[in-house]
């Protein structure tokens, strides 16, 4: 073990190891329970999406914590989850085997950009100041998506959207289950949002509003409904390349930032270089790829891990024992579905989620309007218009177009300009 994951040589111990193993793992809990909600939307099996979200968890994970030797976990990104499930299957109503195809060919192709020096060259074409703005407005659309859920936000016949009934019980309860976990943040208590859901639900109980199931454990069941059934073919026939593209960067950028910020806090990074990044990635394309098997959105490194380096992670054995308790969940479904059915107890995580992603926005220049209105439109438009491929799609239009006007051609990517064509011809003739 010492050798494996080099204890002594990092200055940590096994029991450090687990103990920020355990942290991670409670500060991203909320996950197995947010995710198969999200994608239950999209007409998708809650007890598959539960079973598929924890084993491609725990399969990414432990190939991160082995191979790479990282205390990074992965699992199903927030906000891939809401683009796959309101975006690609509700809005544009495709079924959901089909966008499981996108995700199965988007996996392929990150495995295929882990293995060269493209990854690079596709990072670096990205602006700065757009790689922000597309998660922050990933962060903007989930926080709508949580207060819609909530009831807070309604719709209404002439201003689309509106505050809702507050003596609603369901939507009185999400905002005490808001307050709860912002409290519990303002308090630097490790876990917050899962915490949150679990005194938001005892709150569910004592009201008379969930009941709790007479079976707690249960063995996991119901993947066979979402196992090996993506539809590959299906992507080519409905012209999903804007789909396939939009999940490559998210994954991708979301991946990236993550992955360097929580080597960076372990004092990992070695004269500014991310040692092993070829293993790292590939553990999360794998994870992709066999997400999409499995039945679930795609994966990303969770940014949640820095909770357990904050605690002195610092190896990949962090990451295996986040995989091994991740194991345990899966015999908690009837649990996870009790909470899961009262949109109450999750829409807070969506919303402090979406606020944890704007923070990005601080370190775009906002007085540099080439730059800025671009981003500012990527954020504005993903929560109206319903849809992160619209708002990367439209700014990636507009900035080359501010730079040629402005006669910087020169500073924009060659990339840049083929993601502009074929995202104009998307949203002029394809998008409807």
């Amino acid at each position: 073990m010492e050798k494996l994951f080099k204890l002594k040589e990092r200055n940590t111990t096994v029991y450090t190891e687990l103990l920020a193993g355990i942290t991670t793992f409670l500060t991203m809990l909320y996950i197995v329970i947010v995710n198969p909600v999200i994608l239950s939307g999209a007409n998708m099996d809650f007890n598959a999406v539960f079973v598929a979200t924890i084993i491609t968890s725990m399969v990414a994970t432990l190939i991160m914590g082995l191979f790479a030797n990282y205390p990074i976990a992965i699992a199903p990104g927030m906000g891939l989850n809401a683009f796959f499930a309101y975006t690609v299957v509700m809005a544009n109503q495709i079924p959901w085997e089909i966008a499981l195809g996108a995700v199965f060919i988007a996996g392929v192709l990150f495995l295929g950009i882990s293995l060269t020096s493209f990854r690079t060259v596709l990072i670096n074409a990205i602006p700065s100041n757009l790689k922000y703005a597309i998660t922050a407005g990933i962060g903007l659309f989930i926080s709508f998506i949580g207060l819609q859920k909530s009831g807070i936000v309604v719709d209404h016949p002439e201003t689309l959207v509106t505050i809702g009934d507050f003596s609603n019980p369901s939507t009185l309860l999400a905002i005490i289950g808001l307050a709860i976990s912002l409290i519990l943040l303002a308090y630097r208590v490790k876990a917050a949002l899962f915490f949150g859901i679990i005194v938001t639900s005892v709150l569910a109980w004592l009201f008379g509003m969930l009941e709790i199931p007479s079976q707690i454990f249960a063995l996991p069941n119901g993947i066979e409904k979402t196992f090996f059934q993506f539809d590959i073919m299906g992507v080519f026939e409905n012209g999903l390349y804007a789909v396939i593209f939009t999940f490559l960067l998210i994954t991708l950028f979301d991946t990236t930032g993550t992955m360097l910020g929580v080597a960076e806090q372990a004092g990992l990074m070695k004269n500014g270089k991310f040692p092993n990044a070829k293993p790292a990635f590939l553990a999360d394309a794998i994870g992709t790829t066999v997400g999409a098997i499995m039945g679930t959105s795609p994966t990303t490194a969770y940014i949640e891990s820095t909770s357990g380096v904050s605690v002195g992670g610092k190896t990949g054995l962090t990451a295996v024992f986040i995989s091994l308790l991740m194991g345990i969940t899966l015999f908690f479904a009837p649990i996870a579905g009790a909470l899961a059915a009262i949109p109450a107890i999750t829409a807070p995580a969506l919303i402090i989620v979406g606020f944890f992603m704007m923070n990005g926005l601080r370190n775009i220049d906002w007085k540099d309007i080439e730059d800025a209105f671009p981003a500012f439109l990527i954020v504005i438009a993903m929560p109206l218009t319903y849809s992160i491929a619209t708002g990367i799609g439209i700014g990636f239009v507009v900035y080359p177009i501010l730079k040629l006007i402005r006669g910087k051609a020169k500073e924009v990517h060659p990339i840049l300009f083929i993601f502009a064509i074929l995202f104009f011809i998307q949203l002029t003739f394809l998008s409807h």
